[in-house]
Order: C-alpha cells, then sequence, then structure tokens
C-alpha cells in the first residue's frame, strides 16, 4: 500500500512540474531501418550488380539512420533532424543518394500544436522550398496491456491503423516482374508511375508511451497518447528515445516556420507523383541516364 501510495505521489509531483507554466522538456531519438527492408527495397532493380547493391545497402543504412530532437511544452513541439557535418559523397551512388535525398522530399521543423490540432513541416522538393501546412492526423489509438521500461521510464503499449501517405515512399516497392507483366502494355495506354509499385492503402502503428510525462506529444507527426510516445514502429522504421531532459537550462523556441510555398499534404503529395512521374518518363526517354524535372 505504501508503495502505491508513493507511485501516486512521485506521478503528482511529476505532473504539477509539467503543468507549470514554464515547462519545457527535450527528448533525443534515433531512427533505425532494418537491412532486410532495405534489401527488398532494392530487390526488384535487375541493374543492380552484387556490389553496387551491397555498396548501395550500405549508403541507404547510414541514410535512413538519423538522430533527432523533440522540444517539447504543454501545447507544441518542434521535432528536427540533429545538425552535424555531412561527409562528402564518395565512391559510386554518391550522386544518385544526393538526387534520392531531394526527389523524396527532405523534411525539415516539424512542428506540431496539439491544442489547434494543427501541424506544418517545411521540406525542400528538387530545388524549391514548400511548406506543409494541414490537420493533425487523428489516430484511433487502442491501449495495450503490455508494459515496459524506457530509459527508466515506464512505459505502455498502444496500437493505432494509419493510412500510408503517397508522397511517404519508404512504404513502397516495385511490382515484381510477373505482376508487372500480367497485364499487357500497348503503346496507346502507358503505365503510370504509381501502377508499377506496390503501396499498402494502411499500416500499422504500434508505440509506446509514459504517463510520467503526461504531454500528449511524440516524434514527427504521432501524438494523442496520455504521455510522452518514447517508441514507435511502423514495420519499416523504429524511431526509439534515448534521452529525456525535462526543464533544460536553456529553454527552446517552439514556433512554426513560415518558409516556403503553402501547400496541403494532399497538394504536396500530388506534386511529389506528378514530378516522380515526369523524371521516370525523362529517364525511358534518355535511356535511363541523366536529366529530371524541374520545378518551376
Amino acid at each position: 500500500m505504501a508503495k502505491i501510495i508513493f507511485s501516486i505521489a512521485f506521478m503528482l509531483s511529476i505532473h504539477l512540474g509539467i503543468m507549470a507554466q514554464e515547462f519545457q522538456g527535450m527528448a533525443l531519438y534515433q531512427s533505425k531501418t532494418s537491412s532486410a527492408e532495405i534489401k527488398a527495397r532494392l530487390a526488384g532493380n535487375k541493374n543492380i550488380t552484387p556490389e553496387m547493391q551491397k555498396n548501395i545497402e550500405e549508403r541507404m543504412k547510414t541514410m535512413l539512420e538519423k538522430t533527432f530532437i523533440l522540444n517539447f511544452d504543454k501545447s507544441a513541439s518542434i521535432y528536427k533532424e540533429e545538425e552535424k557535418l555531412d561527409a562528402p559523397s564518395q565512391g559510386q551512388g554518391g550522386g544518385s543518394f544526393r538526387m534520392m535525398s531531394s526527389m523524396t522530399g527532405s523534411g525539415g521543423t516539424f512542428y506540431k500544436n496539439i491544442k489547434d490540432k494543427t501541424y506544418s513541416v517545411d521540406k525542400e522538393f528538387m530545388g524549391k522550398e514548400f511548406l506543409v501546412k494541414d490537420t493533425l492526423p487523428k489516430l484511433k489509438w487502442k491501449m495495450e496491456a503490455e508494459t515496459r521500461v524506457i530509459g527508466g521510464f515506464n512505459c505502455f503499449k498502444a496500437t493505432a491503423v494509419r493510412p500510408v501517405s503517397k508522397s511517404d515512399f519508404k512504404f513502397f516497392t516495385p511490382k515484381k516482374d510477373n505482376e508487372a507483366d500480367a497485364k499487357p502494355k500497348t503503346a496507346e495506354k502507358k503505365t503510370d508511375f504509381m501502377s508499377e509499385l506496390d503501396m499498402p492503402k494502411e499500416v500499422i502503428i504500434t508505440a509506446w508511451y509514459s504517463p510520467e510525462i503526461p504531454v500528449s506529444q511524440g516524434p514527427e507527426n504521432y501524438w494523442g497518447l496520455p504521455g510522452l510516445i518514447l517508441e514507435v514502429n511502423d514495420s519499416k522504421t523504429v524511431i526509439l528515445c534515448s534521452k529525456i531532459v525535462l526543464n533544460p537550462k536553456v529553454k527552446a523556441e517552439i514556433k512554426p516556420v513560415t518558409k516556403g510555398k503553402v501547400v496541403t499534404q494532399a497538394e504536396f503529395d500530388e506534386i511529389m507523383v506528378k514530378k516522380m512521374e515526369e523524371f521516370r518518363e525523362m529517364r525511358s526517354r534518355n535511356g535511363g541516364n541523366g536529366g529530371g524535372p524541374r520545378m518551376h
């Protein structure tokens, strides 16, 4: 009984501290994508030799393993990649990875406001800056009974089903040859870019959150649980919190960026799909070498 009372008192003291007017927190996250997933993304390309595949796998692993910082208060947060000096690309495939980063729309500062349920994120896509502004996705979280400890904090499991965005290319895989060739192609009717990819309509999200940090925040656009999300897994990538600092001495400025052409998430998705289709057609005309669409 005494232990229960102590636990309640401990959580209450944390909660009261968080409710203080100047409360702020910082969480450090690591994102990792499995080697099996990287291999799966390259499996459908016949033009890649074993040596090239090994080189690309190593580079993709480095590109996909990143460190992010989440600064949050009671109602808002900013989430962005930790700044570091990039090593110059060397060897085979360096230019391809710069192109890949440009074409997939690199993200900048992800701002969430859970009070008005909106988000904004600045993205650079093929040399042009966009500011995606939209409503936060409302995930129907299912509270599970499983618990675990992450970084000294007691966490509970929650799952949800999330629709897959057209601009989230990590969920796309090239269709297998027999599947792609199942329907005859004619000169009059050509396949579009999206028809050549396998794309799930939705994915299951698994999150671990801690009520000991009672803020409805998390990495990327994840939110809506009665505690800070310390780990999230979307079946392709795991984002895990490695460090938490509550009420840091140096306060971060938590506000949205304003630079870039303002578009909704749906509009940005359509822009990406359209430009990827243009890129595919141009490579086809050039025999698979050089060139690419430009943003106007």
